[in-house]
């Protein structure tokens, strides 16, 4: 018994499921809501369309961010090779100041400071190159990165445009479709739509009003060839009793002029 009843529920649940599968269906091939779903996906890549065009601006923002540190690097360099290269030239003086001198040079307290600012410059300029190649290949990905996005993004602005017209192809293919498949099922006699029944009794009036029109034109005909034949049956039926009247004796015709009397001549 609780099979039996286990089944029965079964079977009610799958045709439950089977006509909501089949409203589901229905509705989403109506022409409104495939507009409308287009619709919504359309807003939906407009809207990460434009959550990407905000990560590539934030991309070309860090892009002249590192363009801008990397010319302050580089400014730096330019600065500390000079500093570098003013150290060298002043201890190089003082070579010539001393002849040569090795000793007196070394024993100079200049030398000794410009010594110690050679070396102080030198090893900044080293780190300031380093930072500026390091910089320099962070640009050069992050352009080639931007450069990439742009393209991709170009491709999906694109797509998102044929998607527009997408939607109107969709919902011009479904209705022509659904006319297509209206007019085969009213020419089977499968189509319950109300249109094909409001054809249907269209044409009906029309043929009635065809009908009505033929029987009205045929019932005058025969109303004139009725009345044509009375007046024949009723000729016919005077010249029968004209007939018989004169038969029996009961007939007097009338004439327009007076009777001559006939008038005998004597004999000679």
């Amino acid at each position: 018994m609780f099979k039996a009843v286990g089944k029965y529920f079964r079977a009610v649940w799958y045709l439950v499921t089977f006509r909501v599968d089949k409203a589901s269906e229905t509705l989403r091939m109506n022409p409104g809501v495939i507009s409308a779903n287009y619709d919504r996906v359309i807003e939906e890549k407009r809207k990460r369309l434009n959550q990407y065009k905000d990560a590539i601006s934030a991309m070309i923002a860090q892009e002249e961010s590192k363009k801008e540190k990397l010319r302050t690097v580089t400014s730096d360099i330019e600065k500390l090779e000079k500093l570098r290269s003013g150290a060298a030239s002043k201890a190089k003086s003082l070579v010539e100041k001393y002849n040569g001198d090795v000793n007196a040079v070394k024993s100079d307290p200049d030398y000794l400071k410009c010594q110690s600012a050679f070396k102080d410059f030198s090893s900044t300029l080293a780190e300031k190159q380093h930072r500026a190649s390091e910089i320099d290949e962070d640009l050069k990905q992050l352009v080639s990165n931007v450069s990439g996005h742009k393209t991709q993004i170009q491709g999906l602005m694109r797509d998102l445009e044929k998607l527009k017209e997408e939607k109107h192809d969709a919902v011009a293919d479904v209705l022509s479709a659904s006319e297509e498949k209206q007019i085969a099922d009213m020419m089977t006699g499968l189509s319950s739509d109300r249109t094909s029944e409001e054809l249907r009794e269209l044409r009906e009036v029309r043929s009635k009003a065809h009908a009505n029109a033929r029987v009205s034109r045929e019932l005058a005909g025969l109303d004139s060839k009725r009345a044509e034949d009375e007046f024949l049956e009723y000729a016919q039926s005077n010249e029968s009793d004209d007939e018989f009247d004169a038969l029996i004796g009961l007939s007097q015709k009338e004439s327009s002029t007076p009777a001559v009397q006939e008038t005998k001549i004597p004999e000679a």
